[in-house]
This record gives structure tokens, C-alpha cells and sequence, in this order.
């Protein structure tokens, strides 16, 4: 049995111009790990977790992170992490498929 994931759920990940494809990574009662492969020109509309910390892993690409609407650009191996209640999202900027995960916890009641 292989302990990591992420090359099995990601594999079918192949996003068009503008797209967003996902796939859940771990869900438990009180984590949710989800990765997001963004097409070039893709954007994750800012949204919020009012009761949970959301963490970005960068793995692949550079992502353009939108928190509380400031705009930072971040290369993989990046961490960014978004206290409960901020406002984030993510953009494609680039000509490639950017992916990363978002661990969510708790999970919203």
C-alpha cells in the first residue's frame, strides 16, 4: 500500500484555458484536503471560511494568491496560510497548469 496520494488523485487533473478542476485528497470529520489544478487564466473567486483555517500548499506552477484583496504571486514549494474569516482565492497568471492544495479544518459545522 503507497502512503501518498497525491500522484493517483492528481493524474487525471488536466484543466482547459480558464478551467478548474479538483479532487479531494483526505476528507475525515474534521479535515478536508482538496487539490486545485488551475487552466491558464483560471481564477478561484474569492470566498471565506468564517470558522476554519484554510492552508494553500503550492506543488506545481505559480499561483497568484488573493487574500482580503492584495495579490501576491507564490512558486511552488509554497505555503500560504489564511487566518478564519479571510477573504482568498487564487489566479492563473501563467501559460501552464498550476496546482495546489487547500486543507481546510475544522470543517464547517
Amino acid at each position: 500500500m503507497a502512503l501518498d496520494s497525491y500522484a493517483d488523485a492528481t493524474a487525471a487533473l488536466e484543466p482547459e484555458e480558464e478551467a478548474i478542476e479538483t479532487a479531494e485528497l483526505v476528507v475525515t470529520d474534521d479535515v478536508l484536503v482538496k487539490a486545485f489544478a488551475l487552466g491558464p487564466g483560471a481564477t478561484l473567486e474569492p470566498h471565506e471560511h468564517p470558522d476554519s483555517t484554510n492552508v494553500f500548499h503550492v506543488l506545481e506552477g505559480t499561483v497568484t494568491v488573493i487574500r482580503d484583496g492584495e495579490t501576491e504571486e507564490i512558486a511552488a514549494p509554497g505555503v500560504v496560510k489564511h487566518a478564519r474569516g479571510a477573504e482568498h482565492g487564487a489566479r492563473n497568471e501563467t501559460d501552464e497548469t498550476v496546482i495546489f492544495t487547500a486543507s481546510l479544518c475544522p470543517l464547517p459545522s
